[in-house]
């Protein structure tokens, strides 16, 4: 199986936009699409499954928006994303984008065809969650690609000399031939092959072409990968007699997944707590974006906060105060982290940065917290889903309040087995939770929800400090979350055809942002 990392999978990507599976998704997708076509790409054709959920959702939860940056070859968070419509035009390529009946089984499928005067590609890809992304098809040819390592695309009229050439080649024992299918040869590697190589392939006569495709996410995956474990019960029972911590239980978990010293993991993820706390700060300074629904709440907040206004509990007010303001910092294009997704980017943080500032912690006890956080996500990105149009918002807040329960314990002082504890009753508790944007933007009801999943991590955290019973064991309650997940109607999984969604008001909504956009642009 594929083994998630902290990094990849749970807690990240840096990125701009409403929605990690839309935007950052959409624009690892376009980046390899940039790469296969070596950057020089005339004309673009997209087409969407009318059954899914990018047939309603595309242009206001940005995808388009992070495939035209990904085409450009640009990052999730490069600050030219919101005009990145404006970019492609001014780069001269032209887009046609198509809902046809395309037979897609994921209701998150990208079917591009991409042409320049010299060629012609198409692929196949469906994101899958947080920002995470799998290339399902190229040229017709079925593939498994994550964007967790160098792929080497070899088209060939003669696949016997091609296999002929790299059995007796010194390639290195990273390399994995991925694919050997029709006239295509896919490798994968830790990194690109060495150039020599690369110009005797080119000089074999029955090569017609070789791309090379760069990694789109942060940590590699290295042939025949292992891990210490990847459910909450073989964690356990590889603790038995280690007795090691939570949070250097999820080190060790990623510095294994990712081959990387405990020290990096520790270092990457005090980056991304540096990236969470400017969310915060800028969040509460007031944020100031055009096309959105919500103005800068948190600032009010904070304020009547201040002055005593509110009704008393500074740890929970502190939490929806942050909750807050990162939500809005998404929601203006601000940088943010989608953890593990971007329409639950505040409540996991928001829960985590609250609580450790609200008793006072060091920057190193809130890294700690964001590793037990990131290693209960792994446990669900394994299991289960984070996307809402797979599994609902059960699929993002749920698992928000799931991670953040699990690290609040601890920054409490608590034991492993209470952190487990209070991410069991934090998922029971949001079993069922649908997804259904107001004015199809990730900004409405997805902030109340947020604030409700933080509130719930910190109640669970709370009832497990006091040894409640949470009853089902956690590796149960996530394989429920899926299946629950998909008992819930699609008009209810993120594709503006349901609930709030198609409320009176929410339809209004709709249409003045729709209008406002059209005489923007005319």
């Amino acid at each position: 199986m594929t083994y998630p990392s902290i990094f990849n999978d749970v807690i990240g990507p840096v990125m701009r936009g409403p929605s990690s599976s839309h935007c950052a998704a959409s624009l690892r997708i376009g980046r390899i699409c940039h790469d296969l076509m070596d950057g020089r790409i005339s004309d673009i054709n997209i087409e969407f499954d009318p059954n899914g959920s990018l047939a309603t959702t595309h242009k206001d939860q940005g995808s388009d928006m992070g495939l035209f940056g990904g085409f450009l070859g640009w990052e999730a968070y490069d600050e030219r994303l919101v005009n990145s419509e404006m970019h492609i035009g001014a780069a001269g390529i032209k887009v046609n984008i198509e809902i046809k009946e395309i037979h897609a089984e994921h209701p998150n499928t990208y079917q591009i065809t991409l042409n320049n005067p010299w060629e012609t590609h198409q692929v196949i890809a469906i994101s899958t969650g947080g920002g995470m992304i799998e290339v399902i098809e190229i040229d017709g040819v079925k593939v498994s690609l994550a964007g967790d390592s160098f792929v080497t695309l070899i088209y060939t009229t003669d696949s016997q000399k091609i296999s002929d050439y790299l059995e007796n080649a010194e390639l290195g024992d990273d390399l994995e031939i991925h694919v050997k299918e029709k006239n295509l040869f896919v490798l994968k590697s830790q990194s690109f092959l060495n150039e020599s190589i690369i110009e005797e392939l080119k000089n074999i006569e029955s090569v017609t072409a070789i791309k090379q495709i760069k990694p789109v996410l942060p940590v590699l995956t290295r042939k025949n990968t292992t891990v210490p474990f990847i459910t909450c019960e073989e964690m356990l029972s590889y603790n038995q007699e280690k007795d090691l911590s939570l949070w250097e239980l999820a080190v060790k978990y990623e510095s294994m997944r990712g081959n990387i010293s405990e020290a990096e993991v520790l270092s990457k993820m005090n980056d991304i707590r540096l990236i969470l706390k400017n969310a915060v700060d800028t969040g509460l300074k007031g944020t100031k974006f055009e096309d959105r629904i919500l103005g800068p709440q948190s600032v009010k907040f904070k304020s009547m906060m201040e002055d005593k206004k509110l009704i008393d509990g500074d740890t929970l007010n502190r939490i929806i105060m942050y909750v807050s303001a990162i939500m809005e910092v998404k929601s203006s294009m601000g940088v943010i982290v989608a953890a593990p997704t971007a329409g639950s980017c505040g409540a996991m943080p928001g829960a985590v940065l609250g609580v450790a500032d609200s008793l006072g912690l060091s920057d190193e006890e809130t890294v700690k917290a964001l590793m037990i956080a990131g290693l209960i996500g792994v446990f669900i990105a394994a299991h289960s889903t984070f996307a809402a149009e797979v599994g609902g918002c059960q699929a993002e807040c749920g698992s928000g309040a799931t991670m953040a329960a699990a690290a609040i314990v601890h920054l409490a002082g608590g034991n492993l087995n209470q952190s487990i504890s209070a991410a069991s009753m934090a998922l029971q508790s949001s079993l069922g939770m649908i997804c259904d944007p107001i004015g199809n933007r990730v900004e409405a009801p997805c902030l109340n929800r947020n604030v409700m999943a933080a509130s719930n991590a910190l109640s669970c955290a709370n009832m497990a400090l006091a040894d409640y019973d949470h009853l089902i064991p956690l590796d149960q309650v996530i394989e429920t979350m899926y299946e629950v997940g998909k008992s819930i109607p699609n008009t209810l999984r993120c594709t503006n055809l349901g609930g709030l969604s198609i409320t009176k008001a929410a339809k209004e909504i709709e249409a003045k942002l729709t209008q406002k956009y059209f005489y923007k642009n005319c």
